[in-house]
């Protein structure tokens, strides 16, 4: 079955920098954008980044631009973020998930997240 499964979450110092990663199986990895999206307590998911099927296009949120980089490895079929200068506001549930865009007329375009991981927790605290 289709699996996403992050890892590389902890506890990290205000300034500090951490990578997540995310393993996926049970489907064609290279044929989906990929995000990271983020959730704390009470507050509804941020998306944070994205990237292409071929990962030569990279999208961040303002919030994390320049400070995150989004990158995978097909042949590993593995997603990573990696996140640099981190802030206490970037505390977070961070997830992995697939992307499929869909266009209309009249509607425009619009993504959905079919397929979410189990997350993984990131904590910045001093």
């Amino acid at each position: 079955e289709v699996q996403l499964v992050e890892s590389g979450g902890g506890l990290v110092h205000p300034g500090g920098s951490l990578r997540v990663s995310c393993a996926a199986s049970g489907f064609s990895f290279g044929t989906y954008d990929m995000t990271w999206v983020r959730q704390v307590p009470g507050k509804g998911p941020e998306w944070v980044s994205g990237i292409n099927l071929a990962g030569d296009s990279t999208y961040y949120a303002d919030s994390v631009k320049g400070r995150f980089s989004i990158s995978r490895d097909n042949a590993k079929n593995t997603l990573y973020l990696q996140m640099s200068n981190l802030k206490p506001e970037d505390t977070a549930v961070y997830f992995c998930t697939t992307e499929k865009y869909y266009c209309s007329p009249g509607s425009g375009c619009y993504g959905v997240f079919d397929y979410w991981g189990q997350g993984t927790q990131v904590t910045v605290s001093a």
